[in-house]
């Protein structure tokens, strides 16, 4: 294959979920499907933690923000593929491409530091609850997402900036979206210095999270093994029960995705990994985090019953209008 510069590549053909034309019609239906459920829960999330009393706590400012970075995280891959699956015209400019990889680094990386935010929220909770007020605040969850917005944005434009100085051998990406692995396996040399990167200062942006998770639960499982009561024992492992679980399903993919050399890439096998975590894993959250945890229960209950009484008071004042403009008329 002919060797180009980087500079002579416009623009990247997306090769989608699947080649077979028969299943496009499909793919188009079950992703557009997941996208609207997981942008009406993740919705629905945010405006109850925004405005139900009894949900005005740090855990559910941060559940707000967490519901807020699956919708962007989904918007950002979802539509553009639904267009191409829908159309068959799959091309985007390069520097499209560059940026779709940006914000997709930039925003799935800034799941893992809300996670671990809830995390340390959790164990205060827990291990310290009468100094709960004093340690967990707004304005301390508010300087923390803004920290971790900046940290993650610098670390998605150094990778963002490295991959424009690649050499590309091809421009047919074997993927639905633009991300970092099949990108890098389009490069006409190994990308030693991507690869550093990822295994370097990536793995401490992405996985030191995970690892602040871990150290946050192993003082949680201490300090329940200590709880004489019931009721207290039922209410952490609901609260925890919620966040492991997504935990687990964010950095199971991840690692399985990008910590490991571009040698073992099987990009056939990625695109279901990332089907999961970029489509299923933001339709999934506020369905776990909504079945397992009561308050939310509740709030989303309180929400619907306010939905109802303005559609009923509506309704009455409609009919109210319509027997005036009636007798009126007679």
């Amino acid at each position: 294959m002919e060797t180009r510069n980087w500079t002579e590549v416009t623009e990247f053909l997306l090769l989608g979920l699947s080649s077979r034309p028969e299943m496009q019609p499909i793919i188009f239906g079950v992703i557009l499907s997941m996208y609207l459920v997981a942008v009406t829960g993740n919705t629905m999330l945010i405006i109850v933690a925004c405005t139900d009393p009894k949900l005005q706590s740090p855990m559910y400012f941060l559940l707000s923000q967490l519901s807020f970075i699956d919708i962007l995280l989904a918007t950002i891959i979802v539509p553009q593929m639904l267009v191409h699956t829908m159309t068959g015209l799959q091309t985007i400019p390069f520097e499209n491409c560059i940026t779709q990889l940006f914000f997709f680094m930039t925003i799935g990386s800034m799941e893992g530091h809300l996670l671990a935010a809830m995390a340390y929220d959790r164990y205060v909770a827990i291990c310290k609850p009468l100094h709960y007020s004093v340690m967990v605040t707004h304005s301390l969850c508010l300087r923390i997402t803004l920290t971790s917005w900046v940290v993650v944005s610098l670390n998605s434009l150094l990778y963002s900036v490295l991959v424009t100085q690649l050499t590309f051998c091809g421009n047919q990406v074997t993927h639905f979206f633009c991300d970092i692995t099949p990108l890098l396996k389009l490069s006409c040399t190994r990308p030693v210095v991507n690869e550093m990167l990822i295994f370097t200062e990536g793995a401490a942006i992405v996985i030191s999270p995970f690892f602040f998770i871990l150290a946050s639960y192993v003082q949680i499982g201490a300090a329940i093994t200590h709880l004489h009561s019931a009721a207290a024992l039922k209410k952490a492992m609901s609260t925890c029960g919620s966040h492991i679980l997504v935990v687990l399903l964010l950095y199971g993919s991840v690692i399985r995705m990008y910590l490991r050399p571009s040698s073992s890439y099987n990009l056939d096998q990625d695109r279901q990994v990332a089907i999961f975590y970029t489509v299923v894993t933001p339709m999934l959250n506020p369905m776990i985090y909504s079945l397992r945890n009561k308050e939310v229960k509740d709030g989303l209950w309180r929400l619907w019953k306010k939905i109802q009484n303005v559609c009923s008071s509506g309704d009455l004042q409609s009919a109210l209008q319509l027997r005036g403009v009636q007798h009126h008329n007679s």
